[in-house]
């Protein structure tokens, strides 16, 4: 006989009911949070977020951290920025961003395969020396001013009625989805990041899954890189900076939901706008600037706790 095990449902989908619910008491009790230019501004800012978090949780699927991802995006907008205010084509602006982006994630994965540097150092590095670029290309002054519509208009136009930074994110998204899901690429990222020696031993190139899943994570910081400096005519050697911890933090939320315990695209997607829906709503509310990372850093923390309980209760299923 089936029925429901409210248990299972509680810990794959809690979460996300929880992040409805906040949703729903924000459009009830937020001032002007319910406005469709409000709804419509949440949903491009979460794209930013989104994207960037997808590149993290790639790396995060394959047992690898990179926390160049903010650096990362501000050199690439930056590199961006100097070519369009040099009067290049906008395709060139474009292909120069992704570029930069995966040469980093490239050059991170290098690091950690080749040279055996741990992630978590490597990628250190790596951002120490983006910033140091950033800076030296832009002398810490911004590049702004009238910029191509054909360039600005990849994020801030509107496609068959949807914001073309809605349509970013949902190609990223699907890609990201299709290739774990779908591929057998994907299905050796996640065996190398379950287990590594034991994906080694079934004959899978462990080194290179991992450096796909590096690369991966620049070029979307360098996508994120060109639709900031798109969206915002400007191109700053800090400005995806605070990215950083909201990305993780989007990587960590959607790991206890879908699939707890794990990094998944629905439950990052789904957490970057529940953290985008959360900040935009305390600001509705007159909550202090501060109130924002109070409740970040108690997001970061409780997300890797229910995950490591998850992984453990997995761990120990007959």
């Amino acid at each position: 006989m089936l029925g429901l095990n409210w248990r299972d449902v509680v810990g794959h989908y809690g979460t996300a009911i929880a992040g409805l619910v906040l949703i729903a008491f924000f459009l009830v009790f937020a001032p002007n949070f319910a406005s469709a230019t409000n709804l419509v501004n949440v949903l491009k800012d979460t794209s930013f977020l989104a994207i960037l978090a997808l590149g993290f949780a790639l790396a995060f699927t394959v047992a690898e951290l990179d926390l160049s991802i903010a650096e990362t995006a501000s050199l690439a907008a930056v590199v961006c920025g100097w070519l369009i205010q040099s009067q290049y084509p906008p395709i060139v602006a474009v292909a120069a961003a992704i570029g930069v982006g995966g040469a980093l994630g490239a050059f991170n994965g290098f690091g950690v395969t080749v040279l055996r540097i741990p992630s978590l150092i490597m990628t250190l590095g790596t951002a120490a020396i983006a910033k140091g670029l950033a800076f030296m290309i832009t002398q810490g002054i911004a590049f702004v001013g009238r910029w191509p519509v054909g360039f600005t208009g990849l994020a801030r136009g509107t496609s068959f009625g949807i914001p073309n930074l809605v349509l970013w994110m949902t190609a990223v998204t699907l890609f990201a989805y299709g290739l774990v899901k779908w591929t057998r690429t994907g299905a050796h990222m996640v065996a190398t990041g379950e287990a590594d020696e034991a994906a080694r031993l079934a004959g899978i190139a462990t080194g290179r899954m991992k450096r796909i899943g590096l690369l991966l994570t620049g070029l979307f910081a360098g996508i994120t890189a060109m639709l900031l400096a798109a969206s915002l005519s400007s191109a700053a050697p800090n400005m995806a900076g605070d990215y950083l911890l909201y990305a993780i933090a989007a990587v960590l939320l959607g790991m206890t939901m879908f699939e707890p315990g794990k990094p998944n695209v629905p439950g990052t997607v789904f957490a970057a706008l529940v953290l985008k829906v959360l900040g935009n709503g305390l600001v509705m509310m007159g909550a202090p600037y501060y109130a924002q990372d109070i409740v970040l850093g108690v997001i970061i923390i409780g997300s890797v706790a229910f995950s490591a309980s998850a992984m453990k209760k997995a761990a120990f299923q007959v």
